[in-house]
């Protein structure tokens, strides 16, 4: 992967980016990939890119965040409550994992999701990551709704999991292509984070 000109001096993570956050959290936020010149840059899930300063921003006036920016992997970011992962843990060709990138993470993701347990809330950024992790639940023996439940901003079920109920709540990804259209604004990702707790 070609490094972009404004990081030409740094070195690139370029592995598998692991979840970051709180090791018991309440609260699991699920993304898509790596970010090319996000987390596959600095190793940490939605930091050094424009995404990760929606999220961060978010997650800070939730009271989830430490700071309200996510710059680099030692910048002293905490979450405290929440925790952050997703579908496919390599930065894909074109930002959009293939349904086979998913299937050969879909061991780590269950694993995740597993590790996680027990949940309060599980947040879906995209309609990728929603189907994910109604797959992953499914594989795992959790109880998902039949006929599985549609993505919606805002869309909302339940799984059933051998450590309680999680509802699985729907959000627009933080996306340049969703924020910088206004199809996914500050007050609608707002309104998403309040409902977590």
């Amino acid at each position: 992967m070609a490094k972009r000109a404004a990081y030409a001096d740094q070195p690139y993570w370029g592995r598998p980016a692991p979840g970051f956050g709180d090791p018991h959290p309440e609260i699991l936020i699920v993304g898509l990939a790596p970010a090319a010149h996000g987390a596959n840059r600095t190793g940490r899930m939605f930091t050094g890119d424009r995404s990760g300063d929606w999220l961060y921003a978010a997650l800070h006036r939730a009271g989830y965040a430490s700071q309200p920016v996510s710059t680099a992997a030692g910048d002293g970011q905490t979450l405290t409550g929440v925790r952050i992962v997703a579908a496919a843990h390599c930065a894909p060709p074109a930002n959009k994992p293939t349904p086979g990138e998913l299937a050969t993470c879909g061991i780590w993701f269950d694993r995740d999701l597993e590790l996680s347990l027990p949940l309060h809330s599980i947040l879906a950024l995209g309609g990728i990551a929603w189907s994910a992790i109604l797959g992953a639940a499914k594989r795992l023996g959790w109880q998902v709704p039949h006929p599985l439940p549609t993505f919606g901003h805002g869309a909302e079920t339940v799984i059933s999991t051998p450590a309680g109920d999680v509802r699985l709540i729907g959000s627009y990804h933080v996306s340049q292509q969703n924020t910088f259209t206004g199809r996914l604004t500050e007050e609608m990702l707002d309104a998403v984070m309040r409902g977590l707790s």
